[in-house]
């Protein structure tokens, strides 16, 4: 095959090279890719002359603009904190229902403070705050340590059963796997506070005598004598509909026999005392709403 060879439907010459009857043709590189090329490689230069480009050791070109990201970004902040100082400054000063009380520093915490949540609760509270099987719903649901402003955010600030030294201490005792009581025992108070929130108090007591004893001697310290519950203690009420575990019998059967001990972290370190108010006054309007 002679190299001068030229494809006769295209008119380009040929390369020489042939697999099974097939031809190479010598094509050029379209005129387009070099125009391109050019543009980059002109881009690239120029990028590298004005701006931070080219590592030299410990350290870089600084570019004949002088553009330093560092700056930037430290600027940027510096902005932000001096447009959120007015309504940081409010957040300190004033006490809960004063902050309630002032819409345009609320509107601030619901918008910051949904951020906030949905970065460091969400994953065990829900993104709406509702809640999940263990964790409770702090949109409306009955907060066993308190649902004032203050006591969310000193369960905010300890923790329960945390590492924090002032953290809230609670612990549901296994009655019937610590051998406390008998199973039994155990069948007759369970019966007896699954009909608490159902049919009442008085009612409760007539149908399960029994499991009214056992309740007085074992439960009424912390959950009381009315089985109301104790947010000192963090025993929650038992005669409402609010459930953390459930309240069908056989989850109650497993409270009691096998006992609880619910965890949440100390958010004092990782947050700080601003935080906190913040996400206090955020939960508390969710809860208002």
């Amino acid at each position: 095959m002679a190299l001068e060879e030229r494809d006769p439907v295209t008119g380009r010459l040929t390369t020489g090279h042939q697999w099974n009857g097939i031809k190479e043709l010598n094509t050029p590189v379209p005129r387009v890719v070099y125009v391109f090329l050019i543009l980059t490689i002109t881009f690239g230069l120029v990028y590298a002359l004005c701006m931070p480009a080219i590592p030299l050791g410990r350290t870089y070109t600084k570019g004949i603009l002088g553009y330093d990201e560092r700056t930037a970004v430290q600027r940027d902040l510096e902005g932000a904190a001096a447009a959120k100082a007015p309504w940081h400054d409010a957040l300190d000063r004033l006490d809960y229902r004063e902050l309630a009380a002032d819409p345009v520093v609320m509107q601030e915490i619901r918008e910051t403070g949904r951020f906030l949540f949905g970065q460091n609760c969400a994953a065990c509270h829900g993104i709406n705050a509702s809640g999940n099987r263990g964790f409770p719903n702090l949109a409306g649901g009955a907060l066993n340590w308190g649902d004032t402003p203050e006591a969310i955010e000193q369960t905010i600030r300890v923790g329960v059963n945390s590492s924090h030294p002032e953290s809230r201490i609670a612990q549901m005792p296994a009655f019937g796997q610590d051998g406390i009581l008998q199973r039994p025992e155990v069948d007759a108070v369970v019966a007896y506070v699954h009909d608490l929130s159902r049919e009442g108090i008085d009612a409760s007591r007539q149908r399960h005598p029994a499991g009214q004893e056992i309740f007085k001697a074992q439960c009424a310290a912390c959950h009381g004598a009315e089985a109301r519950g104790n947010s000192d203690l963090g025993a929650p009420n038992l005669t409402d509909r609010t459930w953390l575990y459930g309240g069908d019998i056989q989850t109650i059967l497993d409270t009691v026999w096998q006992g609880r001990q619910g965890q949440m972290p100390s958010w004092e370190s990782r947050l700080g005392a601003r935080n906190i108010k913040l996400l206090s006054a955020y939960v508390s309007s969710l809860r208002k709403e």
